[in-house]
């Protein structure tokens, strides 16, 4: 078989349905693209017809076809994947490759040609297209079945801007808007099932996630932390995370505990975390918290519980599980890689000096006033001259305008552990 120039094609959907603001959406898709394939051989990252294209060097094996696509599936915005190959306008040519393309596939017993020429200066319409590579591939496999409704396979022929791009591996990607388009989010992320798929959400919604974890240190081991930032590396794989604030909470947690009504210690706990939060979210710009919430699921995730919690930031609070159950967002846990990450055990600031009977349904006046003994301002500052910065490798944060992040930085510039 000839040698021709192997591809990936990414294919979008939600993006196609944009405006005039279109361009910017698929820019920032091709950016994220090719930082994450930085790695492999890729000669080029480019637009073609409504797809991106992404050209791997000559030298380019299966195999790095193949990484690259494993790489583009899980990429925000990326609606599906294929991978195939570029060659001239000959039939010849396209008909070689398209035997190539369709030998790589594995497992299939029926299959259909899908040819589309968009340029008529190529003498060949797609039906006639369709018939003649039909017509090869029916010769070079004998023992398949051609199906034109329901294949287990399609073999693409375009024509398109000069060249012929044939491909039959397709590979689903998970959709959504590419990250970097709906501006930055500071997110409450714990080493549990619940807050990864908040994260993980939002940034398959065109985020760019900032995460910030409250530990148990020094009242309790890193453990957490070490997951969380095991979570992190499976982010990276897809931009999916800038960085993580960490926040060692346990020595507050147990003032609290010390000081307030063991009932309300949850609420008040994750008030504070919330003011923390928020103070980090304005220094570095962001324009949300997102929390791994889902309405019902423990004690501080009630109607009245959430009120309270709300009460002490001005920013809005997404909640991007807030009605989905437990099986759903194992399963989303499992589908991105964090679940097994997530489900061992870690001794973390969620369950550290937890009270018997929680309150369900607290009254923010109740709550206020509990509070009201406690030097909340000072124990927030406290908090923020402690915080712990982790960087993660995130395309979309690489030229952002981190608006106030001097102030982020000149707490934690002491406290800073840059990850390899």
């Amino acid at each position: 078989m000839t040698s021709y120039q192997r591809i990936c094609l990414v294919h979008y959907h939600e993006l196609g349905l944009k405006g005039r603001n279109r361009n910017t959406f698929e820019r920032h898709l091709m950016r994220n693209v090719e930082a994450l394939l930085e790695h492999e051989p890729v000669e080029k990252v480019t637009r073609i017809s409504g797809r991106v294209l992404v050209l791997l060097s000559a030298q380019a094996d299966l195999q790095a076809g193949q990484r690259a696509v494993n790489i583009l599936r899980k990429v925000p915005g990326v609606a599906r994947v294929s991978c195939g190959y570029r060659c001239e306008r000959e039939m010849d040519q396209i008909n070689d490759a398209a035997h190539k393309a369709l030998s790589e596939v594995d497992g299939f017993y029926t299959w259909k040609v899908v040819a589309r020429r968009n340029h008529t200066d190529f003498p060949i319409d797609s039906m006639e297209l369709n018939r003649l590579v039909g017509a090869y591939l029916c010769d070079r496999f004998p023992e398949k079945k051609v199906q034109m409704k329901g294949a287990d396979v399609e073999v693409h022929v375009e024509v398109v801007q000069g060249y012929a791009y044939v491909y039959a591996l397709t590979i689903p990607g998970i959709g959504g808007l590419p990250i970097g388009t709906a501006g930055k989010v500071v997110c409450l992320l714990s080493s549990g099932i619940d807050s990864p798929v908040a994260t993980w959400r939002m940034a398959r919604r065109g985020a760019t996630c900032i995460g910030v974890h409250f530990s148990g240190r020094p009242q309790t081991q890193s453990t957490s932390e070490f997951l969380v930032d095991d979570i992190a590396h499976v982010f990276e794989e897809f931009g999916g995370i800038a960085r993580i604030f960490t926040v060692p909470f346990g020595d507050h947690q147990r003032k609290i505990a010390a000081l307030v009504p063991p009932a309300l210690r949850i609420i008040i706990y994750r008030r504070f975390m919330m003011r923390v939060a928020e103070r980090i979210a304005r220094d570095e710009g962001a324009k949300a918290l997102v929390t791994g919430e889902s309405l019902g699921q423990v004690a501080s995730q009630t109607l009245d519980n959430i009120n309270c919690t709300n009460a002490v930031v001005k920013m809005p609070v997404l909640r991007p599980l807030i009605g989905s159950d437990k099986l759903e967002i194992i399963a989303d846990a499992k589908k991105i890689g964090t679940y097994d990450i997530s489900s061992s055990p870690a001794p973390d600031c969620c369950t550290l000096f937890m009270p018997r009977s929680p309150e369900t349904h607290a009254k923010l006046a109740d709550v206020e006033a509990a509070e009201a003994e406690l030097p909340v301002d000072e124990w927030v500052s406290e908090l923020m001259s402690k915080v712990e910065l982790r960087e993660y490798r995130c395309p979309s944060s690489y030229d952002s305008n981190h608006h106030g992040r001097a102030e982020v930085k000149a707490a934690v510039d002491d406290n800073v552990t840059k990850l390899n």
